[in-house]
């Protein structure tokens, strides 16, 4: 099933990201975690890479098992960095065996352990690959990243909505944000898209958090704000209190988005169930989600 298709017909959709372990501990471990989501109603999953596709056969593998155990649409996430056109046409092939019309299409991180020059360019930007994997013949349904407190990179709101747009405008179907813990920076951004002609489905990116020292990383590295309040609550109360205060935020902010008609909420879940089991339960009990 095509992601695009569900968002069409369900709003809010919800979503779930996880990524692939390193060593068989960490597989059981996402095991256990797809287990434990099994029955919280998602529409679809994803399945993220390293940096210059490093873990494009374990993302499949994963990709694959989501699919079967869990019944839902799966998606892969594919990225520029690294990637030949040859190698793009090989996954599509696999893709399309395995029954799995849904790709991500990003840029990428360079692998720390590569020089540039050592890569392949031939996809520069993410508008270049979404572009190729709409004319490849695949029929896929094709997600691209958006960013409510701009890319890093860019070097203004414009900039960065003119970036998202050659996306859109080269093929992608629906938009998936960076993690986010302001909403008014949210719904400031999906004003601009509005105000810029866009009109695909946008879907929110939601981190629970359930480490201090994690989160302050996570959003530096993204140049995500983290509310005062939020980072005084979890920088000032006991260790082990972070995820319930995480919980408490995250369900809160979900159920802010949902009331101002956010298209899908989707989970960074860190490959751990508790946080985001948690907050779809809070959601659930208080109606803003169907049990």
């Amino acid at each position: 099933m095509k992601i695009i298709d569900i968002l069409k017909r369900k709003a809010p959709s919800v979503s779930f990201e996880f990524f692939p372990p390193k060593n068989p501990e960490l597989e059981h471990i996402l095991f256990d975690t797809i287990e434990s989501l099994k029955g919280e109603g998602a529409d679809f999953a994803s399945v993220t890479f390293g940096a210059g596709g490093s873990s494009s056969d374990k993302t499949l593998a994963w990709i694959c098992r989501i699919k079967e155990s869990c019944g839902i649409a799966a998606m892969m996430h594919l990225t520029c960095v690294g990637f030949r056109k040859s190698q793009v046409d090989g996954l599509f092939g696999m893709l399309k065996n395995a029954g799995v019309h849904n790709i991500l299409a990003l840029r990428g991180d360079m692998p720390k352990d590569m020089p540039p020059d050592g890569l392949s360019m031939e996809f520069p930007h993410a508008s270049d690959l979404v572009r190729y994997v709409k004319n490849s013949g695949g029929d896929f349904c094709v997600g691209v990243a958006g960013y409510p407190e701009t890319h890093p990179e860019s070097l203004s709101e414009k900039d960065d909505i003119d970036m998202l747009k050659a996306k859109l405008d080269a093929g992608g179907d629906f938009v998936i944000t960076q993690l986010f813990f302001d909403n008014d920076k949210f719904y400031r951004f999906r004003d601009r898209l509005a105000s810029s002609g866009v009109n695909v489905p946008v879907v929110a990116g939601i981190m629970p958090v359930v480490s201090a020292s994690q989160v302050v990383n996570f959003t530096k590295m993204c140049r995500a704000t983290l509310p005062e309040n939020l980072l005084k609550r979890i920088t000032e109360c006991p260790e082990e209190d972070v995820i319930s205060v995480g919980v408490d935020y995250a369900a809160r902010q979900c159920a802010d988005l949902i009331k101002n008609g956010v298209d899908g909420l989707h989970f960074y879940t860190l490959n751990r169930s508790a946080a985001t089991k948690s907050v779809m339960e809070r959601l659930k009990k208080s109606g803003a989600l169907p049990a």
